[in-house]
């Protein structure tokens, strides 16, 4: 069935004039956000020099460059590798497909996902996505709902009460929220923290039901990696899809602006550093791509978990061909 699957999506893409490109693992940088873990490793040149590399958590930074050389319409199917990560939808080396459209807005992105839902299931010949008791039905148009519309159905909080138009976070304000929420706030809680706490405790379990969700206008704080929306300097052009309560792919208009990213960059990497006592290298190349990339949407979509649930598995290793061996340690 995965098998299938990923045939008619090659042959959508094909179809629309895609091309696919085989990005290399091996990068001077895994990327540079705080809370993804990559796996190390280095080069050793003849004279037995020694130069650091990582395997890519993402094929993003090798497709931006792409972009900049001259694609409009491109596709990787991407084998990544995420350290720290294991569990009924994680696993340590996963298949991700990534997609951009040079030129276009992140919505027409959207649409790519309800043709990609509908087709998988008609790959897999079903007509329900299920996970763990929930269903989705993959036919439906999905629901389009923004991060603050979430927070105040699902929690009762008003999220953007607490982001000014600079973009600049209130912690204190939405601890308030959170507590009267009735969720647990601790002393060293972020407003991060917060927001990812409420998140997933409150927002997650009910997206996707029925039928998928699209959970879109992310506060600009949480998408370092998407433009601004035009309409509210507050979020940015960030969505996520979501079927049967469990996340599928992560969506941006791409933010181009370099000064802006390495700063968000910089920011990343300080609380990695605070967090995990690491960091990793900033990708010069991809910063001098940015001066000539165009204007584009791209999106990152986890094939295993949709397979999964397509095949109404319980967990990812029962649609990995060889999981990798989990260790007790």
């Amino acid at each position: 069935m995965r098998n299938r699957i990923l045939a008619a999506f090659r042959a959508w893409f094909a179809a629309r004039d895609f091309v696919e490109a085989e990005t290399a693992c091996l990068q001077v940088s895994p990327g540079n956000e705080a809370h993804l873990s990559a796996f190390a490793t280095e080069a050793i040149g003849a004279s037995g020099a020694r130069t650091p590399l990582y395997l890519h958590t993402s094929p993003e930074f090798a497709c931006k460059k792409l972009l900049a050389a001259g694609e409009t319409r491109l596709l990787s199917v991407a084998r990544v590798f995420r350290n720290r990560e294991r569990g009924p939808l994680h696993h340590p080396e996963f298949t991700m497909l990534e997609w951009y459209r040079a030129g276009v807005p992140y919505t027409d992105l959207m649409a790519d996902c309800a043709d990609l839902l509908a087709l998988a299931a008609e790959a897999a010949a079903g007509r329900r996505f299920a996970y763990r008791g929930r269903e989705t039905d993959p036919f439906a148009e999905p629901e389009r709902l923004t991060l603050a519309e979430a927070f105040t159905r699902f929690a009762g909080i008003d999220l953007l009460a607490t982001v000014s138009s600079s973009g600049e976070t209130d912690r204190d304000g939405l601890a308030g929220a959170v507590s009267e929420a009735g969720l647990r706030v601790a002393s060293d809680d972020t407003w991060a923290d917060l927001f990812s706490r409420v998140l997933v405790a409150r927002i997650e379990p009910h997206l996707g039901i029925g039928r998928p969700t699209i959970l879109c206008a992310y506060p600009i704080s949480e998408a370092a990696l998407a433009r601004p929306a035009p309409e509210d300097p507050r979020v940015a052009e960030r969505f996520e899809l979501y079927a049967c309560g469990v996340e599928l792919a992560n969506a941006f208009g791409e933010l181009t602006d370099p000064v802006s990213l390495r700063r968000r960059f910089e920011g990343e990497m300080a609380e990695k550093l605070q967090i995990y006592e690491e960091t990793y290298p900033i990708d010069e190349d991809f910063f001098a791509a940015l001066a000539v990339m165009p204007d584009a949407s791209g999106i990152a979509l986890g094939f295993d978990r949709l397979a999964m649930l397509a095949c109404g598995a319980n967990r990812i290793d029962d649609v990995i061909w060889t999981p990798v061996a989990e260790t007790l340690s």
